[in-house]
């Protein structure tokens, strides 16, 4: 029996260190965006915090490039792809209207991206329509979570992928 151990104790060891180091990084695919209401500068503020290796793997995906975070050199590149990445898979709508939504920068950490958009100019918001489908590409677990503030009040609504669409009234 002793050496039947130490056979099976053989065998199952690599396996055990082979699936230890397949396990991913994080097990839930979630993204938040705040789309806040300034009302000095009449704009929607966007603010879409991601994890920063399912962003990356989404762009690469979505462009076939191989662009990476946190290394300087594709900065140009990222501003680039974030921004096209972002006319695609967001899109706001107020008083059934559609706004110009521009790309105004990110930030990175070590584990996380901030992507920051602006509306264009627009009048008390009352009806707030959104197509948010971050990662959508990428994912079919992607869950967004989104928070619309207007006048200070905050509506929160989770987006399980497919749903990529948000309405709320003020």
């Amino acid at each position: 029996m002793p050496g039947f151990m130490k056979i099976l104790w053989i065998l199952l060891f690599p396996l055990f260190f082979l699936f230890s180091f397949s396990v991913s990084k994080h097990p839930y695919h979630v993204g938040s965006v705040e789309i806040n209401y300034n009302q000095k500068s009449k704009t929607f503020e966007i603010t879409g915090r991601f994890f920063l290796d399912d962003l990356e793997n989404g762009l690469n995906n979505k462009y076939g490039k191989s662009l990476h975070f946190n290394d300087p050199k594709f900065k140009t590149q990222l501003n680039e792809a974030i921004k096209n990445y972002a006319s695609e898979y967001f899109k706001l709508k107020t008083n059934n209207k559609f706004l110009n939504v521009n790309f105004v920068g990110y930030e990175e950490d070590h584990e996380s991206v901030n992507v920051y958009l602006e509306s264009e100019k627009v009048d008390n918001p009352k009806k707030i329509e959104a197509a948010v489908s971050f990662l959508y590409n990428l994912f079919d677990d992607q869950i967004n979570i989104i928070h619309v503030i207007v006048n200070g009040e905050r509506k929160s609504e989770k987006l399980t992928y497919p749903n990529r669409y948000l309405f709320q009234q003020y």
